[in-house]
């Protein structure tokens, strides 16, 4: 099934978190273990199959910014909480969803940032950035332009000033780096295959303590999409 081609025919401007993530898989790049649920019940027997805690998030493809309007609950630690988050966020949304996302709740202190934006001049143009609360502040981000190879993709890790956080750090394993460049060159092949593909954002891409490389949230934008 091609999503995107399905997107764009039935007039969307962007793939919903679930359906991004499928793309984004498809291209080498981990992301979060979840299901696409419609009902209460269904929730809770998704989260049983996951494991607590998870997360539970409205879908819907114009939801491209869900915790603004309150349609994400996190770290639900039983079959209750999971039902009554469901359903607290079936109120709030006033559009018609997919569904609801229960999401397997990824722990990690480090965040990263890492998207694509298609640069009118340049193409394809693959970001990687220091991500969570403190992104604003540190503002480090590096760029390459498509297509690069993995040796590139690591030179563009060892161009993060802070890098060191990716190392061993505070008692935690080193981050997996032959898994976040296939998740830069996954990005750039992605941008390259799909010119209909304006923007992509992976934010958080989570390091947990382990070392392990996930995407847990995802947005793609096609072209057109935004304002």
């Amino acid at each position: 099934m091609d999503l995107i081609r399905q997107a764009q025919e039935k007039g969307q401007g962007a793939l919903s978190e679930f359906h991004a993530k499928l793309v984004l898989k498809a291209y080498g790049i981990p992301v979060t273990r979840e299901f696409l649920v419609q009902t209460a019940e269904e929730a809770v027997d998704a989260a049983d199959r996951i494991g607590y805690p998870v997360a539970v998030k409205a879908c819907a493809w114009e939801l491209m910014h869900k915790s603004d309007l309150g349609c994400v609950e996190l770290g639900l630690t039983d079959a209750d909480a999971v039902a009554r988050a469901f359903r607290r966020i079936e109120d709030r949304v006033p559009m018609p969803l997919e569904g609801m996302l229960v999401q397997e709740m990824v722990a990690g202190s480090r965040e990263l940032v890492a998207g694509l934006n298609r640069d009118p001049q340049f193409g394809a143009c693959v970001m990687l950035g220091f991500g969570g609360t403190m992104a604003e502040v540190v503002d480090d981000t590096v760029f390459r332009v498509a297509p690069f190879d993995g040796a590139e993709a690591m030179d563009m890790i060892r161009d993060l000033r802070s890098r060191a956080m990716l190392e061993t750090f505070r008692g935690q394993s080193p981050a997996d780096l032959e898994t976040l460049s296939t998740v830069l060159t996954g990005l750039g092949e992605l941008g390259l295959a799909r010119n209909t593909v304006s923007e992509i954002d992976i934010n958080p891409l989570i390091v947990s303590p382990e070392g392990r490389i996930c995407a847990a949230d995802a947005l793609i934008v096609l072209e057109g999409g935004r304002p």
